[in-house]
């Protein structure tokens, strides 16, 4: 470990003016493909960079102004070390997510074209960045098409409302969250409008929570917590009565295992269910239902002695 924290000008807000200051004084800049505490290790790539190629770096590190008021929880890398011409080390950056940076001045900042730092890196051998921007592509398009497959599944009538709702989370998490929790309350309202009879709503609702439960990426994402958080604000006598009032399709059954394993529903009202739901969730999941939900039968839930 060649030194701990961050080193450059950390008084004041970052700016591009800031940082060209350092790299003005520099003689040498190195980048290592990995976060300051193991950035003097020997495996990890690095490239030297001198002469006008400072400036060229200089350009590729442009950052917004002011900074963004936030500094990331994680380590950062690639880490980038500038010094002088006697070789001292006079400023510690690292990068972060390859859209920020850190180091110089009291807060992170945003860069000005992230893309472009990256291709300029993987031009010359660093190329951890580049593959991490394109696995997190990847990611973020199935994960749009999973937000969509969710809207498209709402009941009759909440497309829209449930496409709020999905909106993804911007930089500010507290203005989105606040702006989540607005579209939670419009879309609960319209769920009551538009399916006034209590066993109606509940099947509609258990049909769409049934989605997540055979998604390839696994696990609830905000969305599907929106419409979990409906059912578990229905009386539970009401659920448990939508069964016996007539059979459920299989993708409702699956939002009766994703409601009826859940932490808030066990806390509530405990593992056991009657019969003949229990013995109708049960068949359903023994026949079709996820590894997810095997897991769940097998650790006691729907049913106790049953589900083992």
């Amino acid at each position: 470990m060649i030194y701990k924290g961050t080193m450059g000008i950390t008084e004041g807000p970052p700016t591009t003016a800031r940082l060209r200051d350092v790299l003005n004084r520099a003689s040498r800049v190195v980048v290592v493909e990995g976060s300051p505490d193991e950035a003097d290790s020997a495996d990890l790539a690095r490239i030297v960079v001198t002469g006008a190629e400072i400036a060229d770096l200089a350009q590729r590190l442009a950052i917004v102004d002011g900074g963004n008021g936030d500094r990331c929880l994680c380590h950062g890398w690639p880490t980038i070390t500038v010094h002088d011409s006697k070789g001292e080390l006079i400023a510690c950056w690292t990068l972060h997510h390859q859209s920020g940076l850190r180091g110089v001045g009291d807060c992170d900042a945003d860069l000005r074209d992230g893309p472009a730092l990256t291709e300029w890196l993987a031009e010359r051998g660093l190329t951890r960045s580049r593959k991490v921007q394109e696995e997190l592509a990847v990611q973020e398009t199935e994960a749009e098409r999973r937000r969509m497959r969710w809207v498209h599944a709402a009941p009759a009538g909440l497309a829209d409302a449930a496409a709020d709702v999905a909106h993804p989370p911007g930089r500010d998490h507290e203005a989105w969250s606040r702006r989540l929790q607005d579209a939670e309350d419009r879309l609960a309202t319209l769920t009551q409008h538009r399916y006034p009879d209590g066993i109606e709503r509940i099947r509609a609702l258990l049909a769409w929570a049934g989605i997540p439960a055979r998604e390839s990426t696994g696990g609830l994402k905000w969305h599907d917590m929106t419409v979990q958080r409906q059912l578990l604000a229905e009386a539970p006598d009401l659920i448990l009565a939508t069964f016996a009032a007539r059979p459920l399709s299989p993708v409702q059954l699956d939002g009766a295992a994703e409601l009826f394993g859940s932490f808030e529903w066990t806390r509530a009202h405990g593992r056991q269910l009657p019969e003949p739901l229990k013995s109708m969730l049960i068949g359903h999941i023994q026949a079709d239902g996820t590894d997810a939900m095997r897991f769940r039968m097998r650790h006691g839930y729907y049913g106790g002695e049953r589900s083992v």
